[in-house]
């Protein structure tokens, strides 16, 4: 057995020999960046071996490990096996998020009225906000967030299902338990800043995706992982709050509204219903980027959706400098002629990119002209002598790099360029096949919505820069936030919302775009940057 001494943490005593440092830190509660669950291919657990006995160096762990790093004893946690006791340093303290919490909300008639207080909640897969409401008038009164603390057992939906394929029952405890905890710390946070009895929430209402809400509920989401993605339930449910695992009253209810499907859920549905989308009289889309793009198209014949796998690079993942959007991420850029600005969140020195920052950089490469038609970077050679972006473009291990920030220095591959451009790719591919199945073209949209946490933070230039909605429809894109949350407000509010939203998760087509025609072409030149 060995003991595991955590600087500026608690000491993890009795470790089996052999046991992965990743895994003493997930069983114990201590946070470290783990965006793949300890598959290797991330590279963003990484800690420094102060002393002690570790297994040795491995070839994974040298692929994400600069020299510098390898000579201070960095590792990669989910690599390196305890051999002994041992002290480690945690690299990358978890930082300072930023979380959405206002939204656009349609005019609705308040008929669901009562003493007391309710809590409307958004669980999202990187962040989760409370917000509290005087049942009486519909008032907001105080509001809270936090990022989702199932982050330990990974970044997105796909990787905390694999978590629950390895661990069986465990691991759906594990993800509900650390869920329930996270809304019982919100609860407490958003009554005791209105100095208001937490046993005076009368109702709870839920919005978030179809993963996440098994997973509260503790449900097993597994075969939303495996084909046929088919859920355990899309239905709305009512059950008792303290029944949850909530630290409320007996009689206080949690609403859980419905989905559509594993990859549209109530989330979207909200979204759908929140912007009254059912009813303009116009050609809408509505899209939510995020690991997932969940996207919906209305026309005046039908609602129609699907999902694509964008994948994690637009959040910042798979990467190689990505990061959240935190303290010091780098989130925008301009490429002047002789220089490189970046604005970093909080003002501070830079230590890696964020979905902004990389979408605006890859933006600025394009309109240069340092990134091509085809996503591939061009070379050094091709530059003018005394264009001073060619100090910027260096080749490492036969890939170019270009380098954002020289001090400290942070660049932008090739290989992540190619990342972005996948998740562009299935977006706009999703986009366009909505259009042709519909039978209407780009210049017949009217509006299109950009909802969620991370649309909230893409500035339409760098949306419409890259390719990821084309260049004609920069005029015509609203932002309207986290209408998730909005929705569960209407639900606290309004007695036949929740009827209606039910009725609306069945009036809307979902799209199997792999099933559709000539999708893989669709793809390919969805995949094509805008030069």
């Amino acid at each position: 057995m060995a003991t595991l001494k955590v600087l500026d943490e608690k000491n993890i005593s009795d470790i089996n020999i052999g046991t992965t440092i990743l895994e003493a830190l997930i069983d114990n509660g201590i946070y470290i960046n783990n965006a793949c669950n300890g598959k290797g291919v991330c590279g963003k657990c990484k800690i420094r071996v102060v002393d002690g006995e570790v297994s040795t160096l491995t070839e994974t762990e040298l692929k994400f490990l600069s020299k510098d790093e390898v000579d201070n004893n960095v590792r990669l946690a989910c690599m390196t096996k305890l051999r002994g006791d041992t002290l480690i340093e945690i690299i990358g303290k978890e930082k300072e998020t930023k979380v959405l919490v206002d939204s656009y909300i349609k005019d609705f008639e308040i008929d669901n009225t009562c003493i007391g207080y309710g809590v409307a909640i958004d669980i999202g897969t990187t962040t989760v906000v409370a917000e509290l409401i005087n049942l009486e008038d519909g008032k907001a009164i105080s509001h809270s967030s936090m990022v989702n603390a199932q982050k330990i057992y990974g970044l997105d939906v796909l990787t905390r299902i694999t978590y629950e394929n390895e661990k069986g029952e465990e691991g759906i405890a594990d993800l509900k338990r650390v869920i329930v905890d996270s809304i019982n710390d919100l609860l407490i946070d958003i009554t005791s800043k209105a100095k208001v009895d937490i046993n005076d929430i009368k109702k709870i209402a839920i919005a978030s995706n179809c993963t996440m809400m098994h997973m509260f509920l503790g449900i097993d989401a597994r075969s939303i992982g495996v084909y046929p993605y088919k859920p355990k339930f899309t239905e709305s449910k009512i059950v008792k709050a303290k029944e949850i695992g909530l630290k409320v009253s007996d009689e206080c209810v949690c609403i859980c509204l419905p989905h559509l499907s594993a990859f549209i859920g109530a989330d979207i549905i909200a979204g759908i219903y929140v912007c009254d989308i059912k009813n303009i009289a116009k050609n809408v889309l509505f899209i939510d980027i995020g690991t997932n793009a969940e996207i919906v198209l209305k026309t005046n014949e039908k609602l129609v959706s699907c999902s694509c796998a964008a994948g994690p690079a637009l959040e910042g993942m798979n990467i190689s400098k990505g990061m959240r959007a935190e303290e010091g991420a780098i989130e925008d850029v301009i490429i002047e002629e002789n220089n490189v600005k970046i604005k970093t969140i909080g003002d501070k020195e830079p230590e890696g990119l964020c979905g902004s920052g990389i979408l605006a950089v890859l933006k600025e490469m394009i309109k240069v002209g340092i990134v091509k038609k085809n996503g591939s970077m061009i070379k050094k050679e091709d530059l003018d002598e005394n264009n001073p972006m060619g100090n910027r473009i260096k080749t490492v291990d036969k890939k170019k790099e270009f380098i954002i920030s020289f001090n400290p220095e942070i660049c932008i591959t090739q290989s992540d360029i190619r990342q972005v451009q996948l998740a562009k790719g299935a977006i706009l591919s999703g986009f366009t096949a909505l259009i042709n199945k519909c039978n209407i073209t780009m210049d017949s949209l009217d509006k299109i919505l950009v909802a969620g946490q991370f649309g909230a933070h893409l500035p339409a230039e760098s949306i419409v820069g890259v390719g990821i909605l084309p260049k004609d429809v920069i005029d015509k894109i609203d932002y309207v936030g986290n209408v998730s949350k909005a929705g569960a407000y209407i639900t606290l509010m309004s007695k036949k919302a929740l009827k209606e939203l039910d009725e609306l998760s069945k009036e809307v087509e979902y799209v199997e775009l792999a099933d559709t025609k000539d999708y893989e072409k669709i793809f390919v030149k969805s995949m094509e940057f805008p030069i």
